[in-house]
């Protein structure tokens, strides 16, 4: 039991310490994702080891130490995103449908055919813009009905699980797709005109993760947020970007990509907002993501209900009011 829990410890501590190495191998940035489970583990096998030792010695004291520095830079690492952190978003104060901005996005992946359900979550959400990722020509013909509704419509279907599918209700204005790091990795760029007449930037990513098969190392991925961060820098413009981010909000990566851009997180201060895995609870992390600029604040916010993906849809509305 003693020798066990050692081992688990032990194991915790090198996930913990590995993302502090600046290198962007796949096995190492893998371990910016399972925080809260690395925290509980190391929390649980710290309380396991106090129990268990009776003759403290030194090492005893430097393993135990090593553990509680574990749960605490784990802790610290995901604190913006508990409700004991300040929000950084504020609410609407009211909400006149002339400045908000409605939006659904959702990795449908590329497998999944229920798209029935979709709609449906799409139909009761009833935003002003849809994204879907992941989409081939399958999901291209399914979700095309939405062109009755939201006839601006960007298409990028491809079968390698990066196509995008943008509709929206309100005018695009210079739509476009682009490949920013990769040949085979799409992007979509838009200014959206509010119904008052203001454009919005929009962005919309998914970039490849590091992870066996796709790729061996984070540096596209980083590669393609910091590229949009640097776009948006120092420009007082109202945006927004949103996708399938295939990192964790709690990620460096994350967070340098917000202080270079100047985007807010609506999720900071109001929790975590797990949006994958679907189908496996204790295996779920906030990869789906919606920054925006200053100019917004939140009327809602909230993971929709599954639908066969091994993602939750999400839905948020903003109000722009930049005099606030």
């Amino acid at each position: 039991m003693f020798a066990l829990t050692v081992l688990l410890g032990a194991a915790m501590i090198v996930a913990t310490a590995l993302p502090l190495v600046r290198k962007k191998d796949w096995w190492i940035r893998i371990f910016d994702f399972p925080r809260l489970q690395i925290l509980v583990i190391a929390a649980a096998t710290l309380f396991v080891f106090l129990l268990l030792v009776e003759d403290w010695s030194a090492w005893h004291a430097a393993f135990a130490l090593l553990l509680v520095l574990s749960v605490a830079y784990q802790a610290y690492m995901m604190y913006p995103y508990t409700f004991l952190a300040r929000q950084k978003v504020r609410r609407a104060s009211t909400r006149h449908v002339q400045r908000t901005i409605a939006l659904v996005f959702a990795n449908v992946l590329m497998t999944n055919r229920d798209s029935d359900e979709l709609l449906a979550i799409i139909r009761e959400e009833d935003p002003d813009i849809v994204l879907a990722v992941e989409t081939d020509g399958w999901w291209e013909r399914e979700l095309d009905v939405l062109a009755e509704t939201h006839p601006h419509v960007v298409r990028q279907p491809q079968n390698n699980t990066y196509g995008m599918l943008l509709y929206s209700r309100l005018e695009l204005v210079k739509p476009k797709v682009e490949f920013l790091i990769e040949a085979d990795v799409p992007s979509i760029h838009a200014l959206v005109k509010l119904r008052d007449g203001t454009l919005v930037e929009l962005h919309c990513l998914h970039p490849r993760p590091p992870a066996p098969r796709e790729a061996e190392d984070a540096k596209p991925r980083d590669a393609e947020l910091i590229l949009v961060a640097r776009s948006l820098r120092g420009r007082d413009v109202p945006a927004i970007v949103l996708g399938d981010l295939n990192d964790v909000a709690w990620s460096r990566t994350s967070y340098e990509f917000q202080d270079i851009s100047g985007l807010l997180d609506p999720r900071v201060g109001r929790g975590f907002y797990h949006t994958f895995h679907a189908r496996y609870p204790v295996l779920r992390y906030p990869l789906d993501h919606c920054f925006h600029t200053k100019h917004f604040r939140l009327v809602r916010f909230k993971r929709l209900r599954k639908f066969g993906s091994d993602h939750f849809p999400v839905g948020i509305e903003l109000s722009h009011e930049p005099e606030r």
